[in-house]
C-alpha cells in the first residue's frame, strides 16, 4: 500500500513537473514576443519620427510593464531591509522609512543613510536613476 501511494505520488509529480515547464515555456514565449523585436516611433499630429528598435525596455501602458517592474525590482525590498529600515513599494515609488526610541535617533540617522546609499548602488547596478528632485526625506 505504501509503494503503490509513493508510485501515485511520484507520477503526479512528473506530470506535475512536465505541465509547469510546458507552461513556463509558454510563458517565456509570450514575454520573449513582447519584449523583442519591437519597433516604435513618435507621431504628432501628420508628422512621425523614423522607426527606431529599443534595445531594452517595456511599452508604456502595455499590461507586462507593471509587472515586469515589479519582478524587476523585487529585490530592492531586500536591500532595505538589510538596514533595519521598512520599505513600502507602490508603483514605481518606494517609501523607506524607520523609527527608533528618542534616545536612538542617531542609530536610526545611520541606518537610513547607509540604506540609501545601497539603494543608489543598487539602482546603479540595475539600471535605474534615482530622482534627486523627487526624494526627500522627513525627519
Amino acid at each position: 500500500m505504501i509503494q503503490f501511494t509513493l508510485q501515485m505520488i511520484m507520477c503526479v509529480f512528473c506530470t506535475f513537473h512536465v505541465l509547469f515547464l510546458f507552461r513556463c515555456n509558454a510563458a517565456l514565449s509570450w514575454f520573449r514576443s513582447s519584449l523583442h523585436g519591437r519597433s516604435q516611433y513618435v507621431r504628432r499630429g501628420m508628422q512621425k519620427s523614423s522607426v527606431m528598435h529599443p534595445p531594452c525596455g517595456v511599452p508604456q501602458g502595455s499590461v507586462l510593464g507593471p509587472i515586469l517592474f515589479i519582478m524587476y525590482t523585487a529585490d530592492l525590498v531586500s536591500v532595505v531591509e538589510q538596514h533595519g529600515c521598512c520599505p513600502h513599494p507602490y508603483a514605481d515609488d518606494t517609501q523607506v522609512y524607520g523609527f527608533s526610541r528618542p534616545q536612538a535617533t542617531r542609530d536610526l540617522q545611520q541606518r537610513l543613510s547607509a540604506c540609501i546609499d545601497d539603494v543608489y548602488s543598487w539602482m546603479q547596478s540595475n539600471r535605474l536613476q534615482l530622482n534627486a528632485s523627487q526624494s526627500e526625506l522627513l525627519w
